[in-house]
């Protein structure tokens, strides 16, 4: 927004939800919530400020999305049929509004240290679930700060570049999936057959990642990411 309170100039989406379980654990309530906060919350924001930049000929709107929105995820499904909803969304958008010089973006971060486990929601099994998803979370080399994630963000923006997948697992992904459809998602099928947990535990009531503890998660297993959640204020007064 432009000083003095003035027109939009940059929209960055970035809000984001998540429940994490089995399939058998995902309700309607599940859906809606993703859909909610990961497609109308950016649609609503993007109705808001277009009139203005359309008649300015210039703006700026960066959609962050998942890689989650490229390539669906066991366990994540609600979540990842909302982000592959603002993937389609945002690619539409920037191929209509080129026309009236506003430029759309569109991100796919992979795995991030953000910090924000603690916070998710987990489902069923839950300190199963929260310890594989805290752990993916924490592995060096393959997960990202959300310092590195917000200055590619930032960099992608100024550049005008019309998706950029964060970090190279994403982008192995992604180039995976595009090769061999077929055999990826056969892949994700036996991950999730034997390595993910199963249905059962609390069913499809939620706990906090806080309220998931195991001696998995949080440990060592999980340094960077409590290390994050210290940083990005994802932790109650008193949290350790």
């Amino acid at each position: 927004m432009g000083s003095g309170g003035g027109p939009v100039d940059v929209l960055i989406n970035n809000a984001g939800t998540i429940a994490v379980g089995p399939l058998e654990t995902a309700t309607r309530a599940d859906y809606a919530n993703a859909m909610a906060t990961h497609f109308w919350g950016p649609y609503y924001l993007i109705e808001a400020v277009l009139p203005a930049m359309r008649r300015r000929h210039r703006g700026r709107i960066v959609n962050i999305s998942s890689i989650g929105g490229k390539v669906a995820v066991p366990h994540l499904v609600p979540y990842c049929a909302s982000k592959f909803a603002l993937v389609g969304y945002s690619h539409g958008l920037r191929a209509e509004l080129a026309k009236d010089g506003i430029v759309v973006t569109t991100i796919c971060p992979g795995l991030m240290r953000t910090g924000s486990p603690p916070n998710a929601l987990f489902k069923g099994k839950h300190r199963l679930e929260y310890a594989w998803f805290a752990i993916s979370d924490s592995l060096p080399l393959v997960t990202i700060s959300a310092e590195n994630a917000a200055e590619q963000i930032l960099s992608a923006c100024r550049r005008g570049d019309a998706e950029a997948l964060l970090g190279w697992p994403a982008q192995i992904a992604c180039r995976l999936y595009n090769l061999a459809p077929e055999l990826f998602l056969e892949v994700q099928t036996l991950v999730n057959r034997f390595l993910l947990p199963g249905p059962g535990g609390i069913g499809t009531g939620a706990r906090l990642g806080k309220d998931s503890a195991s001696a998995l998660a949080p440990s060592v297993l999980t340094t960077l990411t409590q290390r994050a959640a210290r940083r990005n204020n994802e932790l109650a007064p008193g949290e350790a």
